[in-house]
């Protein structure tokens, strides 16, 4: 447990023998674990160093075991101390050496492997001490693909902004709604976007990843300060001011059993001729009541409709129609109005 903070194994031993043994001398250590006392000494001196253990001035001495929980917790201060001076002497170092090699650094280099890929998307990420900027895009090929959200968890955790545009075929599954929704509350600001252009991901404005093919992520472009990254950080802004945002702060109160009955149809894939049909109305009385129920969620999409009243547990089912399938007993799929939906912004 303490092999982190530079504790050797038979360090922490004793100390954990000292734990149940509070103001043991020398010969009493050596006495329970066999030791002998010279050993002991040199490993009392390393505890002491480690805020561990402390030696009364009495005669003679004895060593009282610092508190488990007071103890652990300042040397996991001190070590992030020391990370954070790393970082600092390693922004110094690579000033130096970007200086040194600005003329003989490529401003694009190519990543081949799955493996090499993998390491270098994560890596990237992990260096980044301000802002990721994202296009997220199915499909998913790449193998350590599924690290991205620990890394995404660690790196927001620091304080690091991350801002993504979905492609709405990445939301096509409840699992990655989910996950989309869990990232949010943890800070990262989504929104999204109908054909998202590529995969993509920016690092501090600094660095860019590309992969060469939607299909195949063995391969990817690495970018770094350019006019050609300048031009990704621009169609990032210029997509993000089109984007719809994924999660509103709308409210809920006005939305009727009726409305969610009808947001369940929507969800169903039915179409707004087949929505009158069943309900028993026009057309246009479906469009106005799904342009009031956006309104009262705050959604300027049906497909932000849909994610706002799963999240907040009022999409209902259609008359006839349960979250399972009477057939099978199995879940049903996820809601076609986050696959086959067209998007139908609220006009004012």
């Amino acid at each position: 447990m303490l092999e982190p903070f530079d504790v050797a194994e038979a360090e922490e031993s004793l100390y954990r023998v000292m734990l149940g043994r509070p103001d043991s001398t020398i010969a009493d250590l050596a006495e329970v674990t066999g030791r002998d006392s010279s050993r002991l000494r040199r490993q009392l001196r390393t505890l002491e160093a480690r805020g561990l253990v402390t030696a009364t001035p009495t005669r003679p001495v004895r060593y009282r075991p610092a508190p488990p929980d007071l103890a652990i917790e300042v040397l996991a201060l001190h070590q992030h101390q020391r990370i954070d001076r790393a970082r600092l002497d390693a922004a110094e170092l690579a000033a130096v050496w970007h200086a040194a090699h600005r003329d003989r650094e490529p401003p694009i280099q190519i990543i081949e492997g799955a493996e090499a890929n993998v390491q270098c998307f994560v890596q990237t990420q992990l260096a980044t001490r301000e802002e990721v900027l994202t296009f997220d895009k199915p499909p998913y090929v790449l193998a350590g693909i599924a690290r991205q959200a620990e890394v995404q968890r660690e790196l927001m955790a620091r304080g690091v902004r991350y801002r993504t545009i979905y492609d709405r075929q990445s939301l096509a599954e409840p699992e990655q709604v989910a996950l989309a929704r869990e990232l949010a509350r943890l800070g990262e600001q989504a929104r999204v976007l109908d054909n998202v252009p590529l995969k993509l991901l920016i690092t501090d404005r600094a660095h860019a990843l590309v992969p060469f093919q939607l299909t195949d992520e063995r391969q990817t472009l690495v970018l770094r300060r350019s006019p050609l990254l300048d031009s990704l950080v621009t169609l990032f802004e210029l997509l993000w001011e089109r984007a719809t945002p994924l999660w509103s702060a709308g409210r809920d109160g006005g939305v009727t059993d009726d409305d969610a009955q009808l947001l369940g149809f929507a969800a169903a894939g039915y179409t707004d001729e087949t929505i009158a049909r069943r309900i028993g109305v026009n057309k246009r009385t479906v469009e106005r009541r799904m342009r009031r129920i956006m309104d009262e969620l705050g959604a300027r999409t049906r497909f932000q409709a849909g994610l706002q009243a799963a999240h907040k547990g009022i999409l209902g089912a259609p008359p006839g129609e349960s979250a399972t399938t009477a057939a099978s007993g199995r879940p049903a799929p996820a809601p076609a109005l986050f696959r086959q939906v067209p998007p139908m912004d609220h006009q004012p």
